[in-house]
């Protein structure tokens, strides 16, 4: 129905880029990052399951990994949910972007709008309910990440092309994402840049060129062989 529809698709002024296709972002998320992560196999006998996103954008990742989760595990089971993000978009533009899915989240985006905190750089850790959390990280990535303590169990890697942000694709990302990842973390991204690929390889990690979401021909999946030194 048109009156569901945000006028255009949502794109990011400080780098020129779409936060989602324009084409179906809600089947992209789920292609790029649920499947290209196992997911929800990889979750289903975890007590406890940690995705970490680099660039939390419009929220669509984390509310499809959020649904996902509830719709396919067990009461005991939980899901930590970090992401970074350095330009916050604000509340009602997130529940504007993604008002065409609102039916689908059944509620999820309504309450993450309404729990969304300020753009106040810093951690912020949102209670959703007794199974899921949300944890923001508003600050570059760079600064941020060597602070993190955590045990990432699947990593989104989401920060626009390395093209238009290189930041987001850092050596220190890399090498802290291997820093927090364990033996099994798996990870993928839409990009199949072979610089991004070639630091995740040389940080430790196995990766993989895959076929992309619709007309994207390539992207990157892959999972942490090693323990983390």
């Amino acid at each position: 129905m048109s009156d569901l529809r945000p006028i255009g698709p949502p794109k990011s002024q400080e780098f020129d880029d779409l936060y989602f296709s324009a084409d179906d972002g809600l089947a992209e998320s789920k292609f790029v990052f649920l499947d290209g992560n196992n997911l929800p196999e990889n979750w289903l006998e975890a007590e406890r399951f940690v995705i970490c996103e680099t660039g939390f954008g419009t929220g669509l990742n984390f509310l499809s990994a959020w649904k996902l989760f509830e719709e396919t595990t067990k009461p005991h089971q939980s899901l930590d949910f970090i992401s970074f993000e350095k330009y916050p978009l604000e509340a009602e533009k997130i529940g504007l972007y993604l008002k065409p899915w609102r039916d689908f989240f059944d509620g999820r985006l309504q309450q993450l709008v309404a729990q969304y905190p300020p753009g106040i750089p810093g951690f912020h850790r949102i209670v959703l309910n007794e199974r899921v959390t949300l944890t923001l990280i508003f600050d570059d990535v760079n600064e941020a990440i060597p602070k993190l303590i955590a045990d990432v169990d699947a990593w989104f890697l989401d920060g626009f092309r390395p093209a238009t942000n290189p930041d987001m694709w850092s050596d220190t990302v890399i090498e802290n994402m291997a820093r927090l990842s364990h033996k099994g973390t798996r990870l993928a991204t839409f990009t199949a840049a072979g610089k991004v690929r070639r630091g995740l390889i040389a940080a430790g990690f196995s990766i993989e060129k895959v076929p992309g979401f619709g007309r994207k021909r390539d992207m990157t999946a892959g999972y942490f062989p090693g323990d983390s030194a």
